[in-house]
């Protein structure tokens, strides 16, 4: 069964620790030179498959004493945090131009794109913590793979407009302030 308070609170940490990600920034670099809903097909899918992949190995860990999966999810919380506040914009990526601007062309190398640059990332570590934490596969899913889509459709329509109005370090602030309160509380229930 889905939860609507697990959905909405993953979905608010996924999104806010996504939009200052560089693969924002791509598919806005993607969306000023393709067709946006061919990029967004191709990105979309790239991001539903490590949702799946971050919540399998997040359920897997429900497999685990509770304590440890709290303990476990509350360092790697505190670990995300740190790293959202110690990093450093490096720009932007490289990236290469289909030679054509048909569906598979663009929809591909949107895919492979964020299937690569996303890979073992920040918000996919994230999703499979969430999923052990809240033991609802489902409901995390559903608010990762919405809050990724969200900041993907973001990127590439209207990324330039948002970055102007809200400063790139207060979301990542924002978003570290979260996994900080959630890493502290899953400590907190580790030992309690």
């Amino acid at each position: 069964m889905i939860s609507i308070t697990v959905t909405a609170l993953v979905f608010g940490v996924i999104f806010l620790a996504e939009l200052p990600d560089k693969t924002a920034l791509a598919g806005l670099v993607l969306g000023t030179r393709y067709r946006a809903s061919y990029v967004f097909a191709g990105v979309a899918a790239a991001f539903t498959l490590h949702v799946v992949l971050a919540v399998a190995a997040g359920s897997v860990l429900t497999l685990l004493p509770h304590q440890i999966v709290q303990a476990v999810t509350g360092v790697l919380f505190l670990g995300g945090a740190a790293v959202l506040l110690l990093k450093k914009d490096d720009g932007e990526e490289d990236i290469r131009q289909p030679e054509n601007q048909s569906f598979w062309k663009v929809a591909g190398t949107g895919f492979m794109l964020i299937l690569v640059a996303e890979f073992g990332d920040l918000t996919q570590i994230m999703t499979a913590n969430l999923a052990a934490r809240y033991d609802n596969p489902l409901s995390v899913g559903l608010g990762a793979v919405l809050a990724l889509w969200a900041v993907a459709g973001l990127g590439i329509v209207g990324g330039k407009a948002l970055m102007k109005r809200v400063p790139l370090t207060l979301i990542t602030r924002i978003a570290a302030l979260l996994m900080l309160a959630l890493g502290v509380w899953s400590l907190w229930e580790a030992v309690a």
